[in-house]
């Protein structure tokens, strides 16, 4: 009833699925791509997202920098731990013991939306040390007012009945509904990534994976470990944004000790998928720099 995505059908055309490999590390099985030669960056995808969110910012550094791009747990082609293991801190963790079966030590860490909330909490809690770290759109607040416990409690109830990942999955199938879905976030991108949006979400278990997530995600400590960040944090901010608030990137750059803002005026959530050469600039401006 909740199949997740099958590599061998749903994978067949999955950007740089000639880096991809298969791991067992912190009671997950992951997919991980890795692929290019030099300095390692670790990409870290949002909630519904996968690996191939990061193809084309993938595709234009590999020629200089070692990309290690994962799918997150209960996301893509990854497995699902147990709820507990679902929250922020167990897929932090997760992703450290992930680092360690690698034998990987990135020099920046790139998350967007929820996967900056995981970057944050990497850094933070000293679990890697990269140089920098940069995060796109960062969710990196609970929702406001009814939305804080409304949305989360919503999340639990949907994952917790067997059916509610089938009927999703079914809705969100057609390419036009997701279609429609991304430019709700204020986004338009290429053809090709809506294809791979729209196959994932035809997966219960990619749907309840997400939901899992939802439902257990807690990011009210993250202020407080911003402002103690002993690394540099860059916030990128795309001012079409309708999924994070922008100002939320400007806010985490004033508690961040070392913290700075870029903004992207043109962009939506989405942003490094609308203009994957900007951000690719963005990164090698940031490595050059630390």
């Amino acid at each position: 009833m909740n199949a997740k995505p099958r590599w061998e059908t749903d994978g067949a055309n999955w950007p740089h699925r000639e880096a991809s490999r298969f791991i067992e590390a912190g009671g997950v099985r992951w997919h991980v791509q890795v692929y290019g030669s030099g300095p390692a960056i670790l990409f870290l995808h949002g909630a519904g997202a996968a690996s191939h969110s990061w193809a084309d910012v993938g595709a234009a550094l590999e020629r200089d920098f070692t990309i290690v791009a994962v799918d997150l747990p209960g996301h893509g082609f990854t497995s699902t731990p147990p709820d507990a293991r679902m929250s922020l801190a167990g897929m932090t963790a997760a992703t450290s013991a992930l680092l360690t079966a690698l034998n990987v030590e990135p020099d920046l860490i790139v998350g967007h939306s929820a996967g900056a909330a995981i970057m944050i909490e990497l850094i933070a809690e000293k679990l890697v040390t990269p140089r920098a770290g940069l995060s796109i759109n960062g969710a990196l607040a609970p929702f406001d007012g009814p939305a804080s416990f409304l949305f989360p409690a919503m999340a639990k109830l949907l994952s917790l009945n067997p059916f509610a990942p089938s009927i999703l999955a079914h809705g969100a199938a057609r390419r036009d509904r997701v279609e429609q879905l991304i430019k709700g976030t204020g986004s338009a991108i290429q053809q090709r990534n809506i294809a791979l949006y729209a196959a994932l979400l035809a997966r219960p278990g990619h749907v309840a994976g997400v939901l899992r997530m939802m439902a257990n995600w807690n990011v009210e400590g993250l202020r407080r470990k911003l402002s103690r960040l002993e690394t540099p944090v860059f916030f990128a901010a795309a001012e079409k944004d309708r999924a994070v608030p922008p100002a939320l990137a400007a806010e985490a750059a004033r508690l961040a000790p070392k913290g700075a803002l870029r903004s992207f005026p043109a962009l939506g959530h989405l942003a490094h998928e609308e203009n994957p050469v900007a951000f690719a600039t963005l990164i090698r401006e940031i490595v050059a720099a630390h």
